[in-house]
């Protein structure tokens, strides 16, 4: 498995060379090698596929076995990943990576970092590691640098902070927020009710106070 930066060029180079056969984005695009974009049509005949297969025996007139039944049940066996993204748009350039270079400088100390997390929402877990993400394409040997601040957390979760679009008109900062949960009475839960704790951890930072857009993951 491959983690790439934001972009799908990233997976055209490894698709060419032969590295990689199917791939997707947190906006959910996805795709495989047989096109160096994301293919929605591609993914609803993955999908009529599963269906037609998950049905075969239902055919006669039982009960049809729904998306929504197929992604619960795999949540119940291997647990599900909440996800939801803030995007902060026309932030003072100066501000936002003033607000980034703070976010870099706190990942030398954790200890300290977990202490402002505890002292605002206790049922958070533990921060452990701390990185500003870098990419080496493994096919070109090509480096790409400051692809996102991650804090990542003792329980699979994480924050990752990115910045982009630092023109005249100003910035945007996306923030990702993401959590592992395998317990299966709490894998059906709203995307915003599953990452409150994490939502509260962020204080909100002088250049906004409220995102201009929010993506989440949810099955209605």
């Amino acid at each position: 498995m491959y983690q790439v930066p934001t972009g799908w060029k990233f997976f055209g180079n490894l698709m060419d060379a032969g590295l990689c056969s199917i791939c997707g984005e947190e906006s959910f695009g996805t795709g495989s090698d047989h096109i160096r974009e994301k293919d929605g049509i591609w993914a609803v005949l993955a999908w009529l596929s599963i269906l037609a297969h998950k049905n075969k025996e239902n055919l006669d007139g039982g009960k049809l076995v729904t998306v929504e039944d197929i992604v619960r049940k795999h949540w119940a066996t291997y647990g599900r990943h909440y996800y939801t993204r803030y995007d902060y748009e026309n932030v003072d350039a100066g501000a936002a990576k003033e607000l980034m270079a703070n976010l870099v400088k706190m990942q030398s100390s954790l200890p300290e970092v977990n202490d402002i997390v505890k002292g605002i929402c206790s049922d958070v877990s533990k921060v452990v590691n701390a990185d500003e993400f870098e990419y080496k394409d493994p096919v070109d040997g090509s480096i790409s640098k400051h692809q996102g601040i991650r804090y990542l957390f003792e329980d699979g979760s994480r924050l990752v902070f990115r910045l982009s679009g630092t023109g005249s008109e100003g910035a945007t900062i996306r923030l990702y927020i993401e959590q592992y949960e395998k317990d299966p009475s709490k894998t059906g839960r709203d995307s915003q009710e599953a990452l409150a704790p994490l939502v509260r951890e962020l204080c909100p930072h002088p250049v906004t106070t409220k995102p201009s857009i929010f993506l989440i993951n949810r099955l209605d």
